[in-house]
């Protein structure tokens, strides 16, 4: 009895230790994807740096009662797995959006991104945010542009006049 206790506390702990690190925390109903399906998901998720685990809902809802996260509880029922992202906020929800379409099946319950709660249809939308990586690489291309036209511009004027000096 005494032992199960302490293991129960043990995977207790293991995940308020997960939401206090986490960017990110996201929740989806599984059900429905097959084994070959689930290891596909979890190749893409580790490979995008997401933490997949399937945890008890009375668990997770002692492990968040009384803290920030203790708004989710109110989604797990029903089969309940979770996605945390330690660096890449949008990530979990991103990856996971991408094997619901491709699936068509399983669905967003809801998530946490950097600290503020999100439904399904929430996460859904911040699931459309590109990565950071992403958005660094655009922003990026859209200050080099102008820079670039604007040397382009000054070499120009530099040719003209060095023209007019040659006459």
């Amino acid at each position: 009895m005494k032992e199960a206790y302490v293991q129960k506390q043990a995977i207790i702990d293991e995940i308020k230790d997960k939401f206090e690190r986490a960017e990110s925390a996201v929740v989806i109903d599984y059900m429905g994807i097959t084994v070959e399906q689930a290891d596909a998901m979890r190749k893409k998720l580790r490979e995008a740096e997401v933490d997949y685990t399937v945890y008890k809902n009375t668990l997770v809802k002692r492990a968040i009662a009384g803290t920030e996260y203790e708004k989710l509880g109110e989604v797990l029922e029903g089969p309940s797995a979770f996605a945390f992202s330690y660096s890449d906020a949008t990530a979990p929800a991103r990856v996971l959006n991408d094997s619901i379409k491709e699936f068509k099946k399983m669905e967003f319950k809801g998530g946490f991104v950097e600290g503020d709660y999100y439904d399904k249809d929430g996460i859904v939308q911040v699931a459309s945010i590109p990565s950071r990586d992403v958005l660094i690489s655009k922003f990026m291309g859209s200050i080099q542009s102008p820079i670039a036209n604007f040397a382009r511009v000054v070499k120009q004027i530099a040719e003209k006049d060095g023209e007019g000096a040659e006459a």
